[in-house]
């Protein structure tokens, strides 16, 4: 899984502390084929291990599956802890960093018709931006961006960036605030690179707002070449962009947090902050349902033309999470019980989301978290839908 939480970061990728048990879980654990057990349902041990996470502390979970069967659908625990109401299986929500996935297929499709070159240099298509401390345009190309290896510092990991806007009484104070792409390339940019560009992974959010930024130099606006090119298409009517909105289209559930480290036991509500605020590589809002409909849609083939689809699928090593790899908007990953999978992970202050599908596309399973503190069940979640369950992986 790709490593999205840097040090005392607790969102946007909280799905990396699940990082080591995934490889004790997922590669070395024991594997437990299709046929090796005798569930009465097809689901039932995904419906328990999503129990087990409510359990442990997720105040409440929505997922779907789709497979061979049809469509599975669930939703378990609790939406708003105030009132008491349920988690709904139509939920929308945050969807953080999955948001990379659909700025990854628009720039490839700009390719496809010849308006860039994975290739070019970001200096060409945003001259004078990526500059300072280091920060050379020049020396890093729109593929490195997509896939991570540009070396470029993350904001996010800034760490009056974080105290101002990600953690305790700062969120509170500007959760409101309009903050503009530039804002946020300014204090990664007062950082030098992590690394020479090209000689690693490491995931950056600074890295997927250049992305969104390429795509309104290219195009109109990165609002409106997402819709255009695959929300309309696909039919995505749970799939926004949340503009100047601080909230979640209905129907939805409330989002939670742990803002303060001393007060680890403190439980805040987050559901409403400005959408500008993870503009480009974390704002959009969508659904499981959906989520299952774009990726399947893109993996079978349906919004790229195979030399994009090639790109897109062509991986770096992830040196966080051996037997993981990245692609460009798209991460993979072989299960122990040797099904192969296409996900992407997304954390968002108070959701955590993993969509994930088989190679072929034939067998969907996104779900999502209305907590973002506990992600120690996400594992086990998909070993029981893909590895434990009867025909699992079809």
């Amino acid at each position: 899984m790709t490593m999205r939480t840097i040090r005392k970061r607790p969102r946007a990728g909280v799905v990396a502390l699940a990082a080591a048990a995934l490889s004790a879980i997922v590669l070395t654990g024991p594997a437990r084929a299709a046929g090796d057990t005798d569930r009465a349902s097809a689901h039932e041990a995904t419906q328990r291990a999503i129990e087990a996470s409510v359990a442990a502390g997720v105040p409440g979970v929505t997922a779907e599956a789709r497979d061979h069967r049809g469509v599975w659908k669930s939703a378990t625990g609790v939406g708003d802890l105030k009132t008491g109401a349920p988690r709904g299986k139509n939920d929308r929500f945050r969807i953080g960093g999955v948001t990379n996935s659909f700025v990854a297929t628009v720039l490839l499709q700009m390719e496809a018709e010849r308006k860039l070159d994975l290739d070019d240099t970001v200096e060409r298509h945003l001259p004078g931006v990526v500059t300072g401390n280091g920060n050379d345009g020049r020396t890093i190309t729109v593929r490195q961006l997509l896939n991570h290896t540009s070396g470029l510092f993350d904001y996010l990991a800034d760490d009056t960036y974080l105290r101002t806007y990600v953690l305790g009484d700062g969120f509170f104070q500007h959760r409101y605030d309009v903050l503009t792409p530039g804002q946020r390339l300014e204090v990664a940019f007062s950082h030098r690179p992590m690394f020479t560009p090209g000689a690693q992974h490491w995931p950056s959010n600074t890295n997927d707002v250049l992305a969104a930024l390429i795509i309104e130099k290219i195009g109109t606006t990165y609002e409106d070449e997402v819709r255009e090119r695959i929300i309309e298409p696909l039919g995505l009517r749970a799939t926004s962009h949340p503009g100047d909105s601080v909230g979640i289209p209905s129907p939805r559930s409330r989002a939670y947090s742990k803002l303060f480290s001393a007060q680890p036991d403190r439980i805040e509500d987050v559901t409403e902050v400005h959408g500008s605020q993870a503009w480009g590589n974390g704002d959009m809002i969508s659904s499981v349902g959906d989520l299952n409909r774009f990726y399947r849609a893109l993996v079978t083939g349906k919004l790229l033309p195979q030399q994009q689809m090639k790109a897109m699928k062509t991986t770096v090593d992830n040196p966080l999470f051996p037997g993981a790899s990245y692609g460009l908007g798209i991460e993979r990953l072989t299960l122990s019980c040797g099904t192969t999978l296409w996900y992407h992970d997304g954390g968002a202050a108070g959701w955590i989301t993993l969509a994930t599908l088989t190679e072929d596309g034939r067998h969907q399973f996104t779900f999502n978290y209305n907590g973002d503190w506990e992600a120690s069940g996400i594992l086990p979640t998909l070993n029981a839908e893909y590895c434990d369950a009867p025909t699992a992986g079809r």
